[in-house]
């Protein structure tokens, strides 16, 4: 398929699933990554402070909340900054629509970013944090291997890929928690 059938005109965009899936992929993962991740790092930082766990839920639902409408706002910057620029050089708009994409960045945010919440949210017999590990993780997998639905990628790949970036950047946050308890502990 060429480039030219895979990009909506300007006037417009896809109308199937999957071109929409395509055409939204940047905002997607973007959003869901890094909601995920930016709310796994409060609840990892929460756990590895030894703090109490309704203090995941209030920084875990603030950081939600502000930082999705940050990440999609700051696309709509983003592509409007980009628009200006292919302006100025006389090239033609390529993405006519940039509220659209934060809105799919802001809910692929908010989607993914509130499942390291879930098991603060809901009572259960379980190690809260350690049931937000596994939740963490299995979503990170299931993001990076859905890519696979609109790419030539392999499923398994692309979620392992997610995997990885998004368990180092766990591992960070519970270490940031840890450490900066361990000084003022």
């Amino acid at each position: 398929m060429s480039a030219a059938a895979r990009s909506p005109a300007p006037d417009h965009e896809p109308r199937e699933i999957r071109g929409l899936a395509q055409h939204y992929l940047k905002d997607l993962i973007y959003g869901a990554n890094d909601g995920i991740i930016t709310t796994f790092a409060v609840v990892a930082g929460v756990a590895g402070a030894a703090l109490e766990p309704s203090i995941v839920l209030i920084l875990g639902f603030a950081n939600l909340l502000a930082d999705g409408f940050s990440m999609g706002a700051s696309n709509f910057l983003a592509i409007r900054s980009d628009e200006a620029v292919r302006r100025a050089a006389g090239d033609g708009v390529l993405e006519p629509f940039p509220a659209r994409h934060a809105v799919a960045t802001f809910v692929a945010f908010v989607v993914a970013g509130v499942v390291p919440l879930a098991s603060y949210v809901v009572t259960i017999a379980v190690d809260r944090f350690a049931m937000a590990v596994v939740l963490t993780l299995t979503t990170l997998f299931g993001v990076g291997a859905a890519r696979a639905l609109v790419t030539d990628s392999r499923w398994w790949r692309s979620g392992l890929e997610m995997l990885s970036v998004g368990s180092i950047a766990a591992a960070v946050a519970y270490s940031v928690g840890a450490f900066v308890h361990s000084l003022t502990g």
